[in-house]
């Protein structure tokens, strides 16, 4: 059997990030099972497409999900 999810990889990053929001790119990539450095491209895409916002916070970085966005895809642009 074919292994397969409905979630796309900046889902899961972002639902990691709405239920703990100072989590580090190393513990994220590790739950998600991606390397750091696709966690970093995702985390970029989300705050550039206006899905996080990014604060630091001493040497750490805290994410705040931006709920009212809504989902890009025609199908799913009326939903938040």
């Amino acid at each position: 059997m074919a292994y397969w999810t409905f979630f796309s990889n900046h889902a899961h990053v972002l639902i990691l990030l709405c239920n703990e929001p100072d989590l580090r790119m190393r513990d994220i990539a590790q739950r998600v099972n991606i390397t750091e450095r696709a966690v970093q491209r995702i985390v970029r895409d989300l705050e550039e497409g206006g899905y996080l916002v990014i604060t630091k916070e001493g040497r750490r970085n805290h994410y705040t999900p931006q709920l009212e966005a809504h989902l890009r895809h025609p199908l799913e642009s009326s939903i938040t």
